[in-house]
């Protein structure tokens, strides 16, 4: 078992270990993020350009639709509410204070020592949201998160754990932002997942930095038998640089994960995005789904599976688009099959828009502005569900400027 103090000696080594991919930051140059901000009892108080803010990463400020808000803002919670008494949301420090059993979740999947971000993150007993679907219960609405940067020059620290238990349900929508002042910070995030036997997770991610933030998520999810979980990703806007590979550990038999990735390199961006499932239990399946363009910026989309157990089933699918012949698009797959009975299948491709699709819709009546939006709109719709209209709208109007600049 381990122990508060071996934990610390091992993050304490591993400060300046770093990450195998992405982007070196020097962590010396951000200060800790502040752990103290205002409280808000109802977001809708929140001013105009507050609100937006939410919006546009799919969090709806009067909370309709949604069954429960969780904010916070630098390293300190703003805001958390629940209408769904079903479903247990509250911040990460009061979890621990409340279940004494929690501490055997935490830090459990995720290494204090992966690297020097998962270390900066456990030595200042980072703070985040405590999502559970007790046993049996099925959400009827999602629950909203958002993850907000308010100060500049700083280290947000994030730790999240989620639980969905036996035979529940859950839905969650979580957002990460900017405040309109922040232009350069960095965002550690780690969340710890756990969806055990017959359980769902439904996980959409929307990120909205800004364009000299650097994003360090470091996710695990742990499947127990007939689990399933369906994570989808998006970015669009410009950031500095976010380096991801949520890993997906299927333990039960009959367990599912699907990952579904949206993103958009800008000039000067570095994104470095993907996703691993590890099949240890028979009968398991997995798809792992990446559509990424660049105009500017490097795109890097990975994917692996690795295979452990027999009749196991994964497709791997990555696409991305060069606009403007601009930009670098780098599409990694791996697959690794230990036994025999097992089935790992992959297909990559990277280019441009065909002229003759272009043509195509411009014969039928579009405009080559309208065809290539159209193209470009079809080509990152992966099927992701639960988006408020106004920030589906944002998507639009970013799509609709992706499709100009192609031009």
């Amino acid at each position: 078992m381990q122990t508060e103090e071996s934990l610390k000696k091992r993050a304490e080594a591993a400060l300046q270990k770093e990450a195998a991919y992405g982007e070196k930051f020097d962590l010396d140059e951000y200060a800790i993020a502040p752990k103290e901000t205002k409280y808000t009892d109802n977001l809708k108080e929140l001013d105009e350009k507050s609100q937006r803010t939410l919006l546009n990463v799919g969090v709806i400020p009067s909370g309709e639709g949604r069954g429960g808000s969780l904010v916070m803002v630098d390293n300190a919670i703003s805001h958390s509410s629940v209408s769904d008494k079903e479903i247990e949301l509250m911040p990460l420090h009061f979890a621990m204070q409340k279940h004494d059993w929690l501490k055997d979740y935490s830090w459990n999947l995720v290494p204090v020592d992966a690297d020097k971000y998962t270390a900066t993150s456990y030595l200042e007993n980072a703070n985040g949201y405590f999502i559970r679907a007790p046993k049996g219960v099925k959400t009827k609405l999602p629950i909203q998160t958002c993850l907000l940067m308010g100060s500049k020059d700083v280290s947000q620290t994030v730790h999240n754990i989620v639980i969905v238990e036996e035979n529940a349900r859950l839905d969650v929508i979580t957002g990460c932002s900017t405040g309109s002042d922040v232009d350069k910070a960095m965002h550690l995030g780690i969340s710890e997942m756990y969806v055990k036997k017959g359980g769902t997770l439904n996980f959409t991610m929307i990120h909205n930095w800004a364009e000299q933030i650097g994003v360090r998520p470091r996710t695990v999810i742990h499947l127990e038998e007939g689990a399933t979980f369906i994570n989808n990703y998006v970015t669009l806007k410009a950031v500095k640089s976010i380096q991801s590979y949520p890993t997906a550990h299927l333990t039960g038999k009959g367990a599912f994960a699907r990952f579904n990735t949206i993103a958009v390199g800008h000039p000067g961006s570095e994104l470095d995005l993907g996703s691993r499932v590890i099949f240890d239990a028979p009968n398991t399946k997995a798809e792992l789904v990446s559509r990424t363009i660049t105009t500017g910026g490097t795109v890097i989309a990975r994917g692996e599976m690795i295979g452990n157990e027999v009749q196991s089933k994964g497709h791997l699918e990555c696409h991305g688009l060069v606009l403007n012949n601009k930009g670098t698009q780098r599409a990694i797959p791996i697959l690794e099959a230990n036994v025999d009975d097992i089935e790992l299948t992959h297909e990559a491709a990277v280019g441009r828009i065909a002229r003759e699709q272009v043509e195509y819709l411009m014969a039928r009546g579009l405009s080559e502005e309208e065809a290539v939006g159209m193209i470009v709109r079809g080509f990152l719709d992966v099927g992701i569900s639960g988006i408020p209209d106004e920030l589906q709208k944002d998507i639009d109007e970013t799509i609709a400027q992706i499709g100009k600049s192609a031009m």
